[in-house]
């Protein structure tokens, strides 16, 4: 298997990971404060980070890789937990989730425009495709127009996909692991004050189911999951890879349906079905990669 392949497989198991975030979010929500939860998380996973840079050994970063994992940080540690925690208090996880689909194609752009690669005008193509399919769900579930809380979502969108371009190219050089230890233990000295202010202020009483949920988000979708991404980000190409995310909001609503018992019925699988369809033909477009920046700078 080449690393291609290998990439594309380590990225389908961090987007399974992450498409259960929206639904666990949602229950966390109902009884937690937005923000305690998403600022709360990235602590439980920065002090887990702290053990995993440990057991590695690893040493500080470079200027160069510093600053990478600021962006890294604001865009997955901060970003995305915060915008996609506020919109899961107003809207079903099903929702969230077609908003998401948007990720293949701003994490692509990314890629192209901070890193320059360069897909080809049929991959462009593919992710288009891919997107509008998961757009016209989107409005399909809104009734023909988007909700408030969608713009919450799309800069979700947003942040999580400068995070993933950043952090899956970091990763070429640092490895995923510490890319996402770096950037939660960056984090700390903001999110702990934070949550401690925010769990004094609205409280910290909610259900076990609640507690759980809180505790998938924080070892599971904060942490682990980074580890199969942006290792496949970074054997795969930010733009190849990142299109597996298109499964996402589909898993996304099984999951959904599993855990909130929102409803998942038969035009979930067609638009299910399309989208695999649009992945498998953008699988097979080319992409031009740029050459390894900093290759060597291991930070261990």
């Amino acid at each position: 298997m080449n690393n291609e392949s290998k990439g594309m497989w380590l990225g389908f198991i961090g987007v399974a990971i992450f498409s259960l975030t929206l639904p666990f979010t949602r229950v966390a929500v109902a009884e937690l404060n937005p923000a305690f939860v998403a600022f709360g998380r990235a602590v439980v996973a920065a002090v887990c980070a702290i053990g995993m840079l440990w057991h590695l050994k690893a040493r500080l970063p470079s200027r160069l890789q510093l600053r990478g994992l600021l962006v890294t940080a604001l865009g997955v540690v901060v970003g995305f937990p915060l915008f996609s925690s506020i919109a899961m208090h107003y809207v079903p996880a099903s929702h969230g989730a077609v908003v998401v689909g948007l990720l293949p194609l701003a994490t692509a752009l990314f890629g192209a425009l901070r890193f320059g690669e360069r897909p080809s005008a049929g991959f462009w193509i593919s992710a288009l495709i891919g997107s509008i399919i998961v757009i016209a769900f989107a409005l399909r579930q809104g009734g023909g127009s988007f909700h408030t809380a969608d713009f919450a979502l799309f800069a979700a969108v947003v942040a999580a996909a400068m995070g993933y371009a950043e952090g899956g190219r970091l990763s070429q050089s640092m490895g995923g692991q510490q890319v996402i230890c770096w950037a939660l233990v960056l984090s700390m000295p903001v999110v702990l004050p934070v949550t401690i202010w925010l769990g004094m202020h609205y409280g910290v009483q909610a259900s076990p189911q609640a507690w759980m949920s809180f505790a998938y988000v924080s070892f599971f979708s904060m942490f682990i999951g980074f580890f199969f991404w942006y290792k496949g980000l970074a054997l795969g190409g930010i733009a190849r890879v990142g299109q597996v995310q298109l499964l996402q909001p589909f898993m996304t609503l099984v999951g959904a349906a599993v855990i909130v018992g929102e409803t998942l019925d038969a035009s979930h699988l067609l638009f299910a079905t399309a989208v695999i369809a649009v992945v498998a033909i953008g699988r097979r477009m080319a992409i031009r990669r740029a050459p390894v920046v900093g290759a060597g700078l291991t930070g261990r």
